[in-house]
């Protein structure tokens, strides 16, 4: 067994690729508890790609260059290379080479970070601000705090430490609002709630307060 498909067992988060591929099963999750559960968290541009020997279908080996860190540092201070399964039965992803920027999670294994369609990955123009600040430092803020998903109603939260996701009542399988314009984070009562901060500026500006 690969370290990915070890992975696809322990990890399933929200991802573009949800329904990407028949025989991978991901679990939705929430882009603050994708954050929170990964080794590395980066913004980068995919400029080669090869494909290795190794698993039963062989890895994908994606050269990256590194635009921006916001968790992994200790883990993996620079990234050059992310490595995942070639077959998308196995949750492998595809990515396009010298055209978009990606914001990439991953998991660390014997020094090399692996990724897949069960990681929060999604192509940088397509985050929102709210997602872009979350990643700047919304969503360390959360990471101790649970955020709860709701998949049928009635549901409670049953300790202070969590936020109640709804999104899979009106949007199953997609991003919904809250995954979208929110973050849970402690507020200084103590109680963990969604928080959205300010509303998004002009979009003249935007690329002024790009994180």
């Amino acid at each position: 067994m690969t370290p990915w498909l070890g992975l696809v067992v322990l990890l399933g988060s929200w991802s573009l690729g949800y329904w990407g591929a028949e025989a991978c099963t991901c679990s939705p999750s929430h882009p603050q508890d994708a954050f929170c559960n990964s080794d590395i968290v980066i913004r980068a541009k995919v400029v080669g790609k090869k494909l290795v020997k190794e698993g039963p279908f062989g890895t994908l080996v994606y050269t990256i260059k590194q635009m921006k860190m916001y968790r992994g540092f200790t883990k993996m201070p620079h990234v050059q290379y992310i490595h995942t399964e070639a077959s998308e039965s196995l949750c492998g992803l595809k990515l396009e080479v010298n055209k978009y920027q990606y914001l990439l999670t991953g998991r660390v294994y014997d020094g090399k970070m692996y990724t897949g369609l069960c990681n929060f990955v999604e192509r940088w123009d397509q985050l929102t601000l709210s997602q872009r600040k979350g990643l700047n430092y919304r969503y360390h803020l959360g990471c101790n705090c649970k955020i709860k998903s709701c998949y049928y109603l009635p549901c409670f939260v049953t300790s202070k430490n969590e936020c109640l996701w709804t999104d899979m009542l009106s949007n199953f399988g997609y991003p919904g609002y809250q995954s979208k314009h929110y973050a849970c984070i402690r507020q200084k009562s103590g109680y963990c709630s969604w928080y959205r901060g300010w509303a998004p500026p002009d979009k003249s500006i935007i690329n002024a307060t790009d994180p």
